[in-house]
């Protein structure tokens, strides 16, 4: 669990005048899933491509498995898989067939192939379907196999790059438990998403890049703590009494923040005592409280505070943190 199997240097990627990526530094340990988040056009998939010998940065280094991804490029492919973003298999082959022309082309020899496929469709829940042709598939199943085909070569390290994009919530969860599987099997996992509750289930470790810069890194709780607080969700029984338990908490040094609910309010607190301090101050301003809960800060609620903008990959009334949520937490407590 402590040997670094992946490792980035100072590295540095440009498109003519514009640099994607700026002296990245990153470690990745073996046995671990490392979920690299951040908004569109941040250097996530310029990374993973630099990562899978797709693409050469333009100074700084980068080493996979021990191998230079520049110098030992061949040996970097024979210990790696990668899913991109966009399902690569063929749609008129069976998905067996996939597999097994997968394994083949990877070296493997064709009773191994077959085995293996074997071995995968089952542990992805596609056996029942071995036998159509892919373009029969659901986008969940096409995602599946798609991974099946990275991990036919049983691979040290596995590429993810969005692997949920375009997932239904129920499609995704089920993704999710595999990959989870995978890697407590002993795949090292390196994933970038847009799904931050995704990075929230599944990441030993989460990296933030912004504008091709780490900007924050460490465990989901880690960051979370660096936002710091908790907020108090307050429903009232109609807009008016919202009004009033807002006026009053105002003037008592508390700053609510209306939801997009017209009976929610949201008010950041620092600690237990403000806490017993909101209720009291809510029981004497007369307003009916329906219903009352405290929530922690969220990864949605890190994201923000660090790159002063939403996610913009989650999807609209998607099974992440909807846009009815709570406000970042970066502006929070009792104004002193």
């Amino acid at each position: 669990m402590n040997d670094q199997v992946v490792s980035v240097e100072a590295l540095t990627r440009r498109f003519g005048a514009t640099t994607a990526l700026h002296e990245v530094d990153l470690a990745v340990y073996a046995g671990t899933i490392l979920a690299l988040i951040g908004p569109n056009g941040a250097g996530k998939t310029t990374l993973v491509r630099i990562l899978s010998t797709l693409l050469k940065p333009s100074s700084g280094r980068a080493s996979v498995a021990g191998f230079d991804v520049v110098s030992e490029a061949a040996e970097v492919r024979r210990r790696i898989g990668l899913t991109g973003q966009y399902v690569a298999i063929d749609q008129d082959l069976t998905g067996r067939e996939n597999l097994v022309l997968f394994g083949r082309l990877l070296g493997l020899p064709r009773r191994e192939a077959r085995s293996r496929a074997g071995e995968l469709m089952s542990e992805l829940e596609l056996t029942d379907a071995a036998q159509r042709p892919v373009r029969s598939y659901s986008g969940g199943m096409r995602r599946r196999l798609d991974l099946a085909a990275s991990l036919i070569a049983r691979p040290e390290i596995l590429f993810l790059d969005e692997p949920t994009e375009g997932l239904d919530p129920a499609s995704r969860i089920v993704l999710w438990q595999q990959i989870a599987r995978f890697a407590r099997q002993g795949t090292t996992v390196f994933l970038t998403t847009h799904f931050l509750q995704e990075a929230d289930e599944l990441a030993d470790r989460i990296v933030l890049i912004d504008r091709g810069r780490i900007t924050a890194e460490g465990t989901a709780e880690e960051l979370k703590s660096r936002v710091g607080g908790r907020a108090v969700a307050v429903t009232l029984s109609g807009p008016e009494e919202r009004a009033m338990a807002k006026r009053a908490l105002e003037a008592a040094g508390f700053k609510g923040s209306p939801a997009t609910d017209p009976n929610l309010l949201y008010v950041p607190v620092d600690d237990s005592a403000e806490i017993v301090d909101l209720i009291e101050r809510l029981g004497a301003s007369g307003a009916r409280v329906t219903d009352l809960r405290i929530d922690a800060p969220s990864l949605d609620d890190v994201f923000l505070a660090m790159t002063g903008h939403v996610s913009s990959g989650e999807e609209p009334g998607g099974d992440g943190a909807s846009a009815a949520g709570p406000p970042a937490l970066a502006g929070r407590g009792r104004q002193r």
